[in-house]
């Protein structure tokens, strides 16, 4: 008998924009559930504005930004102003198992449709919302992005050189921590029902989830009343620990060496020059008061080496040393490739362009993607007719009042 995909039967009415909310509504659609990303051409989702574009062309549908998480998902596009287009919302949340929503607090009440509302309509509805530090408390209308809560969470304190001002880590950091345990908590409100019968409501705050990470920066204050800082790439624990040049325009290689054993390693794949036996480096308290020297002569050896030969004499030593990539170097690694980490779709507007699968796999139910992110309403016919069973003269009514904007 044929595997039926993990979520085929579960069904999505997504009202989540941005990054962190959608990334639930892409998991499940990638193991088979059916959907509905619901949008607005008067406030599009932030992403669809942000590039970078295909063949730098803006466009709402041209966002290579935007397709990152939402492949596979049917695009319903709903002016939320009308009343018309509120009822449909509602319509749509009847026929859903989960709905998920990532506005600021009170968006989704305003419109009538909040969990409270939600549940009166289907009683075992699981009813997921995130946002930047949750739904109750003094900053819960606090507005931004996940580069906001890096900074207010404390990573931004952390990250960078102690004698420059913050750099951050790259990107909406606290999104894509926040995104896995959203999907965890979905998937486990699934299964809630699956044994109860009955639904439920998740609050997530992307601040809280994002603290997870943070667990020995805190105990450290707790405990011994420490505040950590910034140390660009060097840690405590290890010496060397950084970034060195290489052979080649803006090529880098990390080298971590943690031990007395590791440091043996290192030095004789560095042939033992003489400044290893040095005292100054005999030990790790000696390598971490010399390790602007250290660093320096490193970076000599490294210099006259490609990072991928660095690389791989280190880890033949047994000593933790990796290529820093680029993005080019990502989509042409093997191991990437042999995992099948970058397919292709065709887009109907941008055409042939790569998405990215999921980073562990499932031997007996793969997951499968198989179109594109949506154009702005592009699925509005197919979502009415075949999945909510409307009529052409109610698709028409709806059509005159505006409300598919």
């Amino acid at each position: 008998m044929e595997n039926r995909r993990v979520f085929e039967r579960v069904k999505v009415a997504e009202f989540a924009w941005v990054g962190v909310g959608p990334m639930v509504g892409r998991t499940l659609a990638g193991w088979g559930a059916t959907v509905v990303k619901i949008e607005t051409n008067a406030t599009p989702c932030p992403l669809r504005t942000m590039g970078p574009f295909k063949d730098y062309v803006p466009g709402p549908n041209r966002s290579a930004f935007y397709t990152l998480p939402n492949p596979n998902k049917y695009g319903l596009s709903l002016d939320m102003h009308k009343p018309q287009a509120r009822e449909l919302a509602r319509r749509l949340i009847g026929w859903a198992d989960v709905v998920t929503e990532s506005y600021a607090p009170g968006a989704m009440k305003n419109w009538g449709l909040d969990y409270e509302e939600a549940r009166k309509i289907k009683p075992d509805i699981i009813y997921y919302s995130t946002c930047m530090q949750g739904q109750t408390g003094p900053h819960r209308l606090f507005r931004g992005y996940g580069t906001h809560m890096a900074a207010l969470g404390g990573y931004y304190h952390l990250t960078g050189w102690p004698d420059r001002p913050p750099a951050g880590p790259y990107g909406a950091y606290s999104d894509f921590i926040a995104m896995l345990y959203g999907v965890s908590l979905v998937l486990a409100a699934l299964d809630y029902r699956r044994r109860t019968g009955k639904g439920l409501y998740i609050d997530l705050s992307q601040i809280e989830a994002g603290l997870q990470f943070l667990g020995p920066v805190l105990l450290d204050y707790t405990s011994n009343g420490r505040v950590w800082s910034r140390r660009g790439n060097r840690d405590e624990r290890a010496c060397p620990h950084g970034a060195y040049p290489c052979s080649g325009e803006d090529r880098w290689v990390t080298i971590a060496v943690f031990n007395d054993e590791e440091w043996q390693s290192f030095c004789d794949v560095l042939g033992n020059p003489k400044w290893t036996k040095d005292p100054r480096f005999a030990t790790l308290v000696a390598r971490k008061e010399n390790e602007d020297e250290l660093d320096s002569l490193i970076g000599e050896w490294t210099r006259k080496l490609t990072a991928e030969q660095v690389t791989a004499t280190m880890q033949a030593a047994g000593v933790a040393a990796g290529a820093v990539h680029k993005a080019s170097d990502l989509l042409s690694d093997p191991q990437l490739k042999e995992r099948n980490q970058f397919i292709t779709l065709e887009h109907p507007e941008i055409g042939s362009h790569f998405y990215r699968t999921s980073s562990f796999k499932l031997s007996k139910t793969p997951e499968e993607l198989v179109r594109p992110a949506p154009c702005l309403g592009e699925h509005n016919e197919y979502v009415l007719k075949e999945l909510l069973n409307m009529s052409n003269e109610e698709i028409a009514d709806l059509v005159a009042a505006e409300a598919l904007e």
